[in-house]
């Protein structure tokens, strides 16, 4: 996995909505520095919204309809931790940071 674009960090998400009103991402797919989509399956999650409102590193305020997301992925074979964030009243998911 290259560097993610810093223009456009919107992403793809496949993720199953239950009915006890959780998210569960399954998928990823976003364009890497060549302008190509990559596919990843997250083979680990943590939900960071039940902390109610906080700040990101980056500045970004979390509430109510944004949903953070930590992800475990495999890239060749190498673990990578990347945050996903869902907001709701946009109906958008966004890569903010890769680890």
């Amino acid at each position: 996995m290259g560097t993610v674009r810093e223009k456009d960090n919107r992403i793809d998400v496949i993720c199953q909505h239950n009915r006890d009103r959780t998210i569960m991402p399954i998928k990823i797919r976003l364009t890497d520095e060549y302008g190509e989509l990559q596919t990843y399956m997250i083979i680990g999650y943590k939900d960071l919204s039940g902390k109610g409102d906080y700040t990101l590193p980056n500045g970004i305020a979390v509430h109510g309809h944004i949903r953070t997301f930590d992800c475990k992925i495999s890239v060749f074979g190498t673990e990578r931790l990347v945050r996903i964030v869902y907001n709701a009243d946009e109906n958008q998911w966004r890569i903010i940071a890769v680890q």
